[in-house]
């Protein structure tokens, strides 16, 4: 394996650390002697391409999507993306975490790719592999370069987040509103605050989201709340499921969506030995449900979504089901076939939620 091709910059706070286990051209390894970014490293690289399209057998209502990192500060114990590290040849567990791959050049990427003659200017989620606003968007502002692109071309998107620094970007978020569909939702699976320290170590906390659910409502989104994930045992009780879903709509979300803990390699091991040392009680249980697989039953999810109706009923907000969790319209012909009415963005132009992949 090529490691010739890496760079080591000094300068900017950052110092030597080890390069990147894969032969990246250009690659510039990095770490920032901050607070925020300590025991993390950071690869810099320049892709090749960055509008990626979503292998058919995925099975989402999307075709295509950016990721501008790979690898994420969130450190959530379930994350669905954390195989995807061992490609890289880095662990699924902590380098998952700490070791995050940023693709310096994505905006001018963005630009390039959506004025090829070949780009029909097709809808773009974002936020669907891992967080396009975790911590290292504070620092390397990918984002903003991408969102401008994409407001230049009028070209549809949508963004998942757990990140509050998504209301850095409102103004633009806005301006695209005014020309072309823009979707936002944030993941809040639960509002416990102590649960929330030990699974979801790196994210904002659950009351911060809810607070920028409330500032994209007011800015005039039809804001949608993933509720994910919901974990059995633990946050899949009435009680559990009433209060956060009154929360999301005092936040002033426009709909909540379930989607229940499914554990895909790499997530089912960190996840699991999480348990292991909080919940060990839950062990049996989650053998019981889960067995070797990596979805629970539809049983229970069925029963999970009608939990999550029941509460949204309640609260004056729009549920979905757990099928429906994988079918979140992206264009007006599917809102018709899933029985949604469109919600309209700035100048009238239909809005539509994004389909979560977490």
């Amino acid at each position: 394996m090529r490691w010739d091709s890496l760079r080591v910059t000094e300068g900017d706070a950052a110092r030597a650390a080890p390069p990147l286990p894969l032969a990246l051209p250009g690659a510039v390894t990095r770490t920032f002697d901050t607070p925020g970014f300590a025991g993390m490293t950071f690869y810099e690289v320049r892709a090749k391409s960055i509008i990626n399209r979503v292998p058919a057998q995925s099975r989402v209502p999307f075709e295509w999507t950016i990721n501008p990192y790979r690898g994420c500060s969130h450190a959530c114990y379930y994350c669905f993306a954390r195989n995807t590290h061992t490609y890289l040849d880095l662990d699924a567990g902590r380098d998952f975490d700490t070791r995050i791959v940023v693709k310096v050049n994505a905006g001018e990427l963005v630009r390039k790719e959506l004025a090829a003659p070949s780009w029909r200017g097709e809808h773009i989620a974002m936020g669907t592999n891992v967080d396009c606003y975790q911590r290292a968007e504070g620092r390397y502002r990918l984002m903003r370069e991408i969102l401008a692109a994409l407001c230049d071309f009028a070209n549809p998107f949508s963004i998942l987040t757990k990140g509050t620094l998504i209301t850095r970007d409102l103004d633009l978020l806005t301006q695209a509103a005014e020309v072309t569909s823009v979707g936002v939702s944030l993941s809040v699976g639960f509002i416990d605050e102590a649960l929330w320290r030990s699974v979801e170590p790196g994210t904002p906390s659950p009351r911060r989201r809810l607070d920028v659910v409330r500032r994209l409502a007011d800015a005039g989104f039809a804001v949608g709340v993933l509720m994910a994930p919901i974990l059995p045992g633990i946050t899949d009780t009435e009680e559990s499921i009433d209060r956060t879903v009154a929360a999301v709509a005092r936040a002033g979300a426009a709909s909540v969506t379930p989607l229940a803990l499914h554990l895909r390699p790499g997530a089912r091991e960190w996840y699991l030995g999480w348990l292991a040392r909080e919940h060990p009680r839950l062990l049996p249980l989650y053998r019981e449900l889960y067995g070797t697989r990596a979805y629970l039953g539809s049983a229970y999810q069925r029963e999970i979504a009608a939990r999550v109706r029941r509460a949204a009923r309640r609260y004056g907000i729009r549920g979905a089901g757990s099928g429906e969790a994988r079918q979140v319209p992206t264009s007006p012909q599917e809102a018709k076939t899933l029985g949604y009415g469109v919600p309209r963005g700035r100048g009238g132009a239909p809005r539509f939620e994004q389909l979560t992949l977490l």
